[in-house]
């Protein structure tokens, strides 16, 4: 296939430019091998230092299904199943109200064990991390219950019960860093040694992905890049600023904690991409991927998150996904049923990446780049039952936030944290959240869950906020 190297080459700096993005880094792997691999930007605006292909940056998310691949690799090899209850491994974890043999290891990789979104990675964060002021700061400070630095601390958090369950688990998709967290040390457990001495092991070396690792301060990473990693940005009032403070969140080792570079990570995907193999060998277990992401997963429009990555159908091929996102970290990666990987890693916090890795996706399908790959899109209906809608919905992952939605003249409408949005029907209960007056800027996607004719729950992108009774 002849690729458009030199228009998407453009296209993306458009972007980077367009947005103020500091520094961003993209690498494109095919079936005849790395297709496009480019930096754009500044690794350290302060030093004038250049991002390439090489930096190393934090991965953040992207994280999560190198925890779930591991614990696939050790189901395979008989040192484990996926769907052993989790209390065998912590024997105080429960889900209150749901029977122990439930929720499984397996449940817990597809963030369908019934736990809501909550605070302890927030607050793992603020404990241990140099952080500025803020008032998410110094409310994660003064609210957290203990240093949040063992996973100790967090199964007994999760076990306490001062939270509703999400129904039963397997019913309902909603994310859960603490889930992960938990997932890291099963690993631990199952494997004799540690979750960052096996990916480092049984995937990373292998794959020769030499400038990634998966290390809780940055020390590790710091040394193996040879100074060739990124300082981290953020926006403030309006200016990037930056820093070297990188988030430190010891229980949360597989939820986001791996540092990476595009290159390495789009050889990650390439070999998830061909079911294991690598350079012809196979690497990975071909059934350990299939369980990750295979046939048990349903294919649709809609994302459905397999084992640490979504999967949805995009006109004629299927995408393996996922994003990330910390202080000084954007990411987004994953692969398509046609066999290409992509990576798309960004030092700034809170940046958009979705129109990147759409434009990965039709840069190797000889699409427009330029149009959005949205799984829902408005389809100009009006929704049957607004009134079932209407409420205050809640979610406490950090500092809480409410997404209120109301029915006026005529139409939906939403406070969506601190954002004014118009509520566009998508078809079903799916609803696209766009900024009040300005139907050309998505915030998120709402999906609305209804009980005896009201609104129980909605989904905004993957968490659950769960309705405040009056």
């Amino acid at each position: 296939m002849k690729y458009d190297i030199v228009g998407f080459d453009k296209y993306l700096s458009e972007l980077v430019e367009k947005g103020k993005y500091p520094g961003v880094s993209v690498t494109i792997r095919g079936p005849e091998g790395i297709i496009f691999d480019k930096g754009y930007g500044k690794r350290s605006i302060a030093r004038d230092l250049d991002v390439d292909t090489d930096t190393m940056f934090g991965v953040a998310s992207m994280s999560k299904s190198m925890a779930a691949l591991a614990c696939c690799i050790l189901h395979v090899e008989g040192k484990m199943s996926i769907f052993d209850p989790v209390n065998k491994y912590f024997p105080d974890f429960k889900v209150p109200g749901v029977p122990d043999e439930c929720v499984t290891v397996d449940m817990l990789m597809q963030h369908r064990a019934c736990i809501p979104p909550m605070e302890p990675l927030e607050w793992s964060i603020a404990m241990n991390s140099i952080e500025r002021d803020s008032l998410w700061y110094r409310t994660m400070r003064e609210t957290s219950p203990n240093q949040m630095d063992k996973i100790e601390q967090i199964v007994e958090y999760i076990s306490k019960g001062d939270y509703v369950p999400l129904g039963m688990p397997g019913e309902y998709m909603s994310y859960s860093n603490e889930g992960y967290a938990l997932l890291s040390y099963i690993v631990d457990m199952a494997s004799g040694t540690t979750l960052e001495e096996f990916l480092k092991e049984r995937v990373f070396r292998p794959l020769g992905m030499t400038r990634s690792v998966l290390d809780l301060d940055c020390s590790e990473a710091r040394e193996m890049s040879g100074g060739n990693i990124t300082s981290l940005f953020e926006m403030e009032d309006g200016q990037i600023v930056e820093d070297d403070n990188w988030s430190v969140l010891p229980p949360f080792r597989g939820c986001a904690c791996v540092k990476s570079t595009s290159r390495d990570m789009s050889a990650y995907y390439k070999c998830l991409a061909d079911k294991g193999k690598w350079q012809g060998e196979q690497v990975i277990p071909e059934a350990a991927v299939e369980l990750m992401i295979g046939d048990r997963f349903p294919v649709s429009k809609e994302p459905y998150y397999c084992c640490g990555l979504e999967k949805r159908q995009i006109k004629d091929i299927v995408v393996y996904e996922h994003s990330g996102g910390l202080h000084g970290v954007s990411s987004h990666g994953g692969f398509t049923s046609n066999g290409y990987s992509m990576t798309v890693l960004c030092n700034a916090g809170s940046f958009d990446m979705d129109n990147f890795i759409w434009g990965c996706y039709s840069f190797v399908n000889g699409w427009d780049y330029r149009k959005p790959l949205r799984w829902a899109e408005p389809a100009g209906t009006e929704f049957s039952m607004p009134e079932a809608l209407c409420g205050d919905f809640l979610v406490k992952e950090g500092l809480p936030v409410h997404t209120i939605v109301r029915y006026e003249d005529g139409k939906l409408k939403a406070k969506y944290g601190e954002t004014d949005v118009d509520l566009l029907h998508c078809g079903g209960t799916v609803f696209a959240a766009v900024r009040d007056g300005d139907p050309t800027r998505r915030v998120s996607t709402f999906k609305f869950f209804i009980r005896e004719g009201k609104a129980w729950a909605v989904r905004c992108y993957t968490r659950f906020y769960q309705r405040v009774e009056e």
